[in-house]
């Protein structure tokens, strides 16, 4: 426990530092400092890590919401790229940055909020937050909770996070392998109900936005979409618009800052591209404006998800870093998805693989010989796509098998 809290003030003291240099680390200091936490009574709490966490967490949300209209609901996020982005989303009641898990944090955070239960959704695990429900006889939850072999909780050394295992009311887990994982240290409070992002994509693809501009960009012609990409995407994927000229692309990077944009727009090739914030939708003009263009450049946040029903073939980010981003999104429009080689911390990633629904390159020879493929090859491409669309819908209902169990401090509200 020692060790536990000194890692949590270095890890404050590391973000103070960078705040002074960094706008993240800065929104992520002083949006802790300058929040004021109303108090609530029998609030129902949940808390995310980031935007991803959310938009997975969202169907449990949603359903809440419509279950208990009366309730109050808490949403706390520990990123800024959570937060800043969802503050002010109607499903909540309150939207806060958790604070520093310290015990005295936790203990003002959760009298102050009063929740009948914690959801937790997919990670994020913290000592004396979960200590004090536990204490207080607060049911926790974890959703969509998965767990890999080599994770803390697993290694001799483990036994405090073990412990946080302890104080969670219920696990309902993504997969087989992480129950046993489980069941493997003596915790066996856990259900298989699957992942809640297959919910929350199936709904938005059978319900998409319409997106000014991107039909008259498209104009007909067919569509690849690469998404959440960084830098090391974008070098591979720059010459596409080149080699196939029949088609179109868009780019919806990851980063969305000023240098980032412009650097992405200078690998394409000059004069063939424009920014989405540079589309003058004035109906007269716009299909002639765009029209012999041949990429659009995404420079805001929020509209992949809607931009996937546009799409062909989707590229997803990611891959030569940490890892791949969100493929469901672009899965469940039934795009063949390509990604680079970091997936394999994800299960729909490896099961995609398997059923030659997704596929996985590491190098510009490599992406070409799979887009060149799908492109060329109608039948390939027609049994990829339903492929993928029906995997998508065959793993809807984790929001259903999780609602029924969920009981909040006393029983009922």
């Amino acid at each position: 426990m020692f060790l536990y809290n000194i890692g949590i003030k270095l890890y404050y003291f590391t973000v103070w530092f960078a705040s002074f240099f960094n706008t993240k680390a800065n929104l992520w200091i002083n949006g802790r400092r300058q929040q004021k936490i109303q108090p609530l009574n029998g609030s129902i709490w949940f808390h995310f890590a980031s935007l991803g966490e959310f938009e997975q967490g969202r169907p449990i949300l949603e359903a809440m919401r419509e279950q208990y209209p009366g309730k109050s609901i808490v949403v706390t996020f520990f990123s800024p790229s959570g937060y800043e982005i969802r503050k002010n989303t109607p499903l909540a009641n309150a939207v806060y940055y958790l604070p520093l898990d310290t015990k005295k944090n936790a203990r003002h955070f959760i009298d102050t909020i009063k929740p009948a239960m914690a959801i937790f959704t997919k990670y994020e695990y913290w000592y004396h937050y979960f200590k004090e429900l536990n204490r207080q006889n607060i049911p926790l939850y974890i959703v969509s909770g998965i767990f890999r072999p080599g994770q803390v909780f697993f290694k001799w050394y483990g036994g405090l996070h073990r412990k946080m295992l302890s104080f969670v009311t219920h696990f309902f887990l993504q997969d087989e392998s992480s129950k046993q994982l489980l069941n493997n240290i003596g915790i066996t409070n856990v259900t298989v109900s699957g992942d809640t992002r297959f919910d929350r994509v199936w709904a938005n693809a059978q319900n998409p936005k319409e997106i000014a501009g991107i039909s008259e960009f498209k104009n007909g012609q067919k569509l690849f979409i690469a998404g959440s990409t960084w830098p090391e995407d974008e070098k591979l994927l720059a010459t596409l618009p080149v080699l196939y000229p029949d088609w179109k692309f868009i780019f919806a990077p990851h980063e969305i800052g000023e240098e980032k944009i412009n650097n992405l727009m200078n690998l394409l090739p000059k004069g063939s591209a424009i920014r989405y914030s540079q589309l003058k939708d004035t109906q007269s003009n716009l299909k002639s404006q765009i029209s012999n263009l041949k990429s659009l450049v995404i420079d805001n946040i929020g509209m992949l998800s809607s931009l996937y029903a546009y799409g062909d073939i989707a590229y997803i980010g990611g891959g030569f870093g940490a890892g791949i981003h969100n493929t469901l999104e672009a899965a469940a429009f039934g795009l063949p998805v390509i990604f680079g080689p970091h997936y394999l911390k994800f299960n729909e990633a490896r099961e995609l693989i398997a059923l030659k629904a997704g596929f996985s390159i590491s190098d510009e020879t490599q992406l070409k010989g799979i887009v060149d493929t799908l492109i060329t090859d109608e039948a390939f491409y027609s049994t990829t796509s339903k492929k993928i669309y029906s995997y998508v819908q065959e793993h809807t209902g984790a929001t259903q098998m999780i609602m029924s169990p969920l009981t909040p401090k006393g029983g009922t509200f």
